[in-house]
């Protein structure tokens, strides 16, 4: 016992404490003191301007609360808090583009090549843009979409690649044995191909696919069953309006906002769109 406490003191206010004060995570265990209810943190969200929390208790019921005083974690009191302020994964340092580069200052877009990239789809062009893009201005290289590869012989034949003309051309699916596969060996058949028209892909079957699951908060992409379409099907298991073309598009809108640079992407599309840009622009 600590007996220098004993002793006249001062009754006439109570004494101060500071609660520590502890962003909310996902998968911490709280108890609200006043009703009682314990359960594991599953979702915060922002609503009518505060941080709302919900705790799922051992029999799978959720309740909602305020975030701020109130609860137990571990039996102690704290103050809960708003997450905590997080530098994106896909974040890079100041000076540099989204594709890792250093980013060129004052320099004005050049006036377009006539050396091409081409992707399959508006997707596709999106992607390649947001991540790419300063790069490519600086270089003078326009990305342009097929939709489709389908009739990509006749595409690159109309266009006339020769030295000075390249085509650098990236296909979704390009995987042993595919469709896509047997288009792009036809493809570069045609005279003044060789040495001209560049042809890489990478193995998703969409574009989508190429955004790392961990950025959109899953642990992988959702399994689509054949005869389902694969966009419509994505769509619908991540719960999101799926039924119309603009529910299409604004779902993309929302995976590619996920997209902050480089990093956000596989590797085996990031390697495929360097290996394009290099046999575009190195003589």
């Amino acid at each position: 016992m600590a007996f220098d406490t004993w002793g006249p003191r001062d009754l006439s206010a109570p004494v101060k404490t500071t609660l520590p004060e502890v962003p909310v995570q996902r998968g911490m265990v709280l108890e609200d003191v006043q009703s009682g209810w314990v359960g594991e943190v599953t979702r915060v969200e922002k609503s009518g301007g505060m941080h709302i929390v919900s705790l799922e208790d051992r029999q799978g019921k959720t309740k909602s609360f305020q975030l701020g005083f109130g609860f137990l974690l571990e039996g102690q009191a704290i103050r809960l808090m708003p997450p905590a302020a997080k530098t994106p994964a896909g974040s890079l340092p100041p000076g540099r583009t989204a594709s890792g580069s250093v980013r060129v200052q004052g320099q004005r877009a050049q006036v377009a090549k006539a050396s091409r990239i081409w992707v399959e789809g508006k997707h596709d062009a999106e992607l390649v843009e947001k991540v790419w893009g300063d790069d490519l201005r600086v270089e003078g290289i326009v990305v342009e979409p097929l939709h489709g590869v389908d009739d990509l012989k006749s595409a690159i034949a109309d266009f006339a690649p020769g030295p000075g003309r390249r085509l650098g051309i990236l296909v979704d699916h390009l995987v042993a044995g595919s469709k896509e596969s047997r288009i792009a060996q036809d493809a570069m058949t045609l005279p003044g191909a060789a040495g001209n028209v560049l042809i890489v892909g990478h193995p998703y079957v969409d574009v989508w696919q190429a955004i790392r699951p961990k950025v959109l908060g899953i642990e992988a992409w959702p399994e689509i069953p054949r005869g389902v379409d694969w966009k419509t099907g994505i769509l619908t298991a991540f719960g999101w309006p799926h039924d119309t073309a603009e529910d299409i598009g604004l779902g993309w809108q929302r995976l590619l906002g996920a997209v902050r640079s480089y990093a956000d992407l596989e590797a085996s599309l990031l390697g495929r769109v360097e290996e394009v840009i290099d046999f575009l622009t190195v003589p």
